[in-house]
């Protein structure tokens, strides 16, 4: 159960980066994301009072969570545009 918020948090990120034309920007954004929210996931969980190894692997999960969101959007939206036309 406690590794749900690092999933859902990327797929928050991933519906996000939606909207961003750059992919610079949206690498930083994800980076920055990840780093940030797999800290807050790691505390949430009590895994920092462990180890501090926990929030790359919680920020791994974030990271890839909202890579594959964003590639499945972007998929979707253009098959999406694939059947009006």
């Amino acid at each position: 159960m406690e590794e749900v918020f690092p999933v859902l948090a990327g797929v928050v990120v991933g519906l996000a980066l939606h909207p961003l034309k750059s992919r610079v920007l949206r690498s930083i954004i994800v980076l920055v994301a990840s780093l940030g929210l797999g800290t807050l996931a790691s505390w949430i969980a009590g895994e920092l009072a462990v180890s501090p190894i926990y929030i790359a692997v919680d920020a791994a999960q974030v990271a890839i969570a909202s890579i594959l969101t964003a590639m499945l959007v972007t998929a979707w939206r253009r098959r999406q545009l694939r059947l009006r036309s």
